[in-house]
């Protein structure tokens, strides 16, 4: 088929209550991005393909405004990663990213010791708007990587869809990184994944970021790609440059700050980000819902395309290694949660 195709508090109790309302207030967009999609509309026509779509890969459009062709899925199970949420069917991204991820979990063994990586979201198989959860993530150039080490057994598919996130900040503490959880293994892995030329970001919570610029001792070439962003404080967020020869794929601005530790990131630590809405201020009005017209045309190509033959033929290398199976994923009901991992990324503000 042709397709034509940020002044600071004065106490840290004051900080502190400002992360709360700033945390409960991210937690209700995400609450409100999880109500049922109407029929028709991107969210639904995307989020409910199963396979991907038959043709060449190619990321179309931008990483939060787009959708994907000839994407593939990363299997369940390989030596050195297991897939996390099998039900949201998210495990489908552009070859690059997939060739990236199963790099960078072999890297990860043997240069730094990591046991392996727990893959979180990629993309939907076509990608496009997800029912939740995320803005990006829609041509399949983004990833989720938990911050937990892969266990040494397997994981049940029940086990994947209820273990619990784990959060590197204290809980009594604004924006500060818990000790008794994070480790230099930690830092060892986000320096090793930033260290890839094709990787254009990867999004983490404001504290992580700070805690790499105050400890950081090794080579801080590449600290400039950690960018702080609302949430990401149980995983991070690898965004991948636009492949070579991608014609369709619309790059991020480059990054201008340096290493980022400097104004961009102190503006994290004022009231600014986390300030409720003035008293007399107009309620926003709820977001128009994305439709496919919205997104670049030859997205509603992707959509009539021809599937793939079977999820088997579309892992990647044909792996069978999956054997591990959850119900699909399904809209969301209105007020249902995903699990709880603090505030649900929203890749906001896109300029980081």
């Amino acid at each position: 088929m042709t397709f034509r195709l940020a002044p600071s508090f004065q106490t840290i109790g004051r900080l502190a209550l400002a992360g709360i309302i700033g945390a409960s207030l991210i937690a209700g967009d995400a609450e409100a991005q999880q109500k049922q999609p109407s029929p028709g509309s991107a969210k639904a026509l995307f989020g409910s393909a199963s396979l991907p779509a038959q043709g060449p890969a190619r990321p179309i459009g931008f990483y939060s405004k787009g959708c994907m062709l000839g994407g593939v899925a990363l299997p369940v199970d390989g030596p050195t990663w297991q897939a996390m949420r099998l039900s949201r069917n998210r495990r489908w991204g552009n070859p690059a990213m997939i060739a990236l991820l199963e790099q960078l979990s072999r890297d990860a063994r043997q240069q730094i010791g990591w046991p392996g990586l727990l893959v979180g979201d990629i993309s939907q198989p076509r990608g496009g708007p997800m029912f939740n959860g995320h803005t990006s993530h829609q041509i399949g150039l983004d990833a989720d990587i938990w911050l937990m080490p892969m266990p040494t057994r397997r994981m049940t598919a029940e086990e994947r869809e209820d273990l619990p996130f784990t959060t590197m900040l204290q809980k009594e503490k604004f924006l500060t990184i818990n000790p008794r959880v994070w480790t230099q293994s930690h830092a060892e892995l986000l320096m090793l994944a930033a260290s890839y030329p094709q990787v254009e970001r990867i999004f983490v919570n404001p504290a992580i970021k700070k805690k790499m610029c105050d400890t950081w001792r090794g080579d801080r070439t590449n600290l400039g790609k950690l960018r702080p962003i609302y949430g990401h404080d149980s995983h991070f967020h690898i965004r991948m440059k636009c492949p070579p020869g991608a014609a369709d794929c619309k790059p991020q601005a480059p990054i201008t700050d340096g290493d980022g530790c400097g104004k961009s990131l102190a503006w994290w630590f004022t009231k600014e980000p986390w300030a409720p809405p003035k008293p007399d201020a107009r309620p926003p009005k709820p977001p128009r819902e994305i439709m496919v017209a919205d997104l670049p045309k030859v997205c509603a190509a992707v959509l009539d395309a021809p599937a793939a033959a079977s999820m088997t033929a579309s892992t990647d290398g044909g792996s069978t290694a999956t054997a591990l199976t959850a119900a699909p994923a399904t809209p969301a009901a209105a007020g249902d949660l995903l699990p709880a991992v603090g505030p649900v990324p929203t890749d906001k503000p896109l300029v980081q």
